[in-house]
């Protein structure tokens, strides 16, 4: 019931944000209780929370799986990364959306332990393309902490606009992210002393 109580909270809050849905949406959704849903959440907040926390902890997770892979190079690792968070558009968008639209709903006792999670999925992300700069896989002298915000900042905003359904498949979309994370999009790269 716990897992019904979130699915409905998550499709709820995705369609018509956390202030507009009550407890009471919640429970007539599942024919269900008041007293169900305080059974399993002591508040909306908690389960808005428990939400974020399902949310960016399954990432770390399937994250951490793909840098403990030995056989893997940090190019491969990176791939992956992207291709994850890609191919979960089509199962986890509206978690997606909450986790970034509705964090500003949950107090400071609960965005700790979120912004917690958040912080090492970036940080593993970055100690990654540190890995590549040192490794000489990837250019010297980059910023790995912008270049992390860079990657997931395009892969993040891909929940608002890609279809997976659509006529561009996540393979592709992957693909082209990751060419232009590694190549740009220019010819050669002395571009900036052309500008």
């Amino acid at each position: 019931m716990k897992r019904k109580l979130m699915e409905t909270g998550i499709q709820l809050f995705d369609q018509n944000g956390f202030k507009s849905t009550s407890v009471q949406d919640i429970v007539q959704s599942l024919g269900v209780t008041k007293g169900t849903f305080y059974y399993y959440f002591s508040s909306k907040e908690e389960l808005l929370k428990d939400i974020h926390l399902t949310y960016i902890e399954e990432l770390v997770k399937k994250q951490e799986v793909i840098l403990n892979n030995s056989y893997s190079d940090c190019i491969k690792k990176l791939y992956e990364i992207v291709f994850m968070l890609i191919s979960s558009i089509k199962t986890e968008r509206p978690s997606a959306r909450i986790f970034s639209r509705e964090m500003r709903h949950l107090s400071e006792k609960y965005i700790e332990e979120i912004k917690e999670k958040r912080t090492l999925f970036r940080k593993n992300t970055q100690r990654l393309i540190e890995d590549g700069i040192h490794q000489g896989r990837f250019k010297s002298g980059l910023r790995a902490d912008i270049l992390t915000m860079g990657i997931l900042g395009i892969t993040n905003w891909s929940f608002y606009w890609f279809n997976p359904t659509g006529e561009v498949p996540e393979e592709k979309v992957v693909e082209i992210y990751v060419d232009m994370i590694l190549n740009g999009i220019v010819k050669n790269d002395s571009v900036f002393n052309k500008i």
